[in-house]
């Protein structure tokens, strides 16, 4: 009896100090340690993937790829092609297509190299002078000290982006395994790519697996139609600007227009950053008039993709802000450099549809959702 009531006196002591603190309080500490844990297994979840970077990238540029070429594999099995014919067809494609591209600016780069680099020479030669006998009365070690400046000040801004560029593979040896487990990867997935997922919903508890694998095949409907999207306004991009250096009859045309094409897979500011490279050859070949319309070219074409692309069919097809995708571009830059930057519109558009989904509770009516529904979330 004694320790019953010392239980219950013990018990009562707790509800007074329970009532005895507000309410918004003890909501607000109830959300606090939630979320400490929360950004606690985030944390742990990308330290994980920064170790294991040289296997997540791969891993992840083998499911972008699968994300373009399946809807392509499916198409062919509808038509009566054998499984096995239509996946090799896909992959070889890709790979000669990309092939194709190297070699073109490849050979391109390396035909216009010596006269660029002769006319950089010959630029930086001019402006020196003009800076000499401008009414500045600069000296020559003062430009050299604010020529030396400046590059340090790039190689310090941009240190985030070569250390993001270096972490895909530092060696050649490292570029060459990543390519590989690209080639493996986007192999499985296109043989496999479906008994994979199911053995990995098998893994939650059976209560959670519808919900699980509809938010996955979401989730992966939305992850497709990025890909075909993004493939769309990068080839408005390259042939944008592309099309303007072509114009103003600019050396090297075709490496700028598939730079920007490439650099157009980070949003908003990728095509920007790789069309200043046709503003520098502008500069160095035609003067700083034409320069000037080469960088009014590449700021309309950056101006159409944020007001026009992005907003209307990057936002129709993954329901993500525009903010949104700035601040995911700005962040995983930071974090992980381009690999990062390239990745991060991905997989918040992903990860954002796959939350909605589940939250929705369309699973419980509809387990898998239509991939042909303008709104996954809403139509499931």
């Amino acid at each position: 009896m004694v320790r019953v009531r010392r239980s219950v006196e013990a018990s009562n002591r707790r509800v007074r100090v329970d009532e005895a603190v507000p309410v918004g309080v003890r909501i607000a500490g109830a959300w606090a340690w939630r979320l400490l844990v929360i950004a606690g297994v985030v944390a742990i979840f990308v330290f994980l993937v920064v170790q294991l970077r040289l296997i997540v990238i791969p891993l992840m540029v083998a499911v972008l790829i699968a994300a373009l070429l399946v809807p392509f594999v499916t198409f062919l099995q509808r038509h009566r092609w054998p499984k096995w014919l239509a996946i090799t067809i896909a992959e070889v494609g890709i790979l000669a297509i990309v092939s194709a591209l190297v070699y073109l600016v490849v050979a391109q780069v390396r035909d216009g190299f010596p006269a660029l680099q002769e006319r950089t020479v010959e630029a930086i030669a001019t402006f020196r002078g003009f800076l000499l006998d401008s009414p500045l009365q600069l000296t020559d070690s003062q430009i050299s000290d604010y020529l030396g400046q400046a590059l340090q000040s790039i190689q310090a801004d941009s240190g985030v982006f070569v250390t993001g560029a270096l972490s895909v593979g530092s060696t050649a040896g490292h570029v060459l395994i990543g390519i590989l487990l690209v080639l493996f990867a986007t192999l499985i997935l296109l043989i496999d790519g479906g008994g994979i997922w199911g053995w990995v919903v098998r893994l939650f508890p059976r209560n959670a697996r519808a919900s699980v694998n509809g938010s996955g095949i979401a989730g992966w409907t939305t992850l497709t139609r990025f890909v075909r999207v993004q493939i769309f306004v990068a080839a408005v991009d390259a042939v944008g600007i592309g099309g303007i250096a072509l114009i103003l009859q600019l050396p090297l045309a075709i490496p700028i227009a598939v730079a920007v094409f490439l650099g157009s897979f980070i949003p908003i500011v990728g095509a920007v950053l790789t069309g200043t490279i046709a503003v520098f050859i502008a500069l160095v070949y035609q003067g700083p008039v034409i320069a000037l319309i080469m960088l009014a070219g590449v700021l309309l074409v950056q101006q159409i993709e944020g007001h026009v692309l992005q907003p209307l069919v990057m936002g129709a097809a993954v329901k993500v802000h525009p903010l949104a995708v700035v601040l995911a571009v700005g962040a995983g830059g930071y974090l992980a450099g381009i690999p990062g930057a390239l990745f991060a519109v991905p997989v918040v558009a992903t990860v954002n549809t796959m939350a909605a989904y589940a939250a929705s509770g369309a699973w419980r009516e509809t387990p898998y959702p239509d991939p042909n529904a303008k709104d996954v979330t809403r139509n499931a």
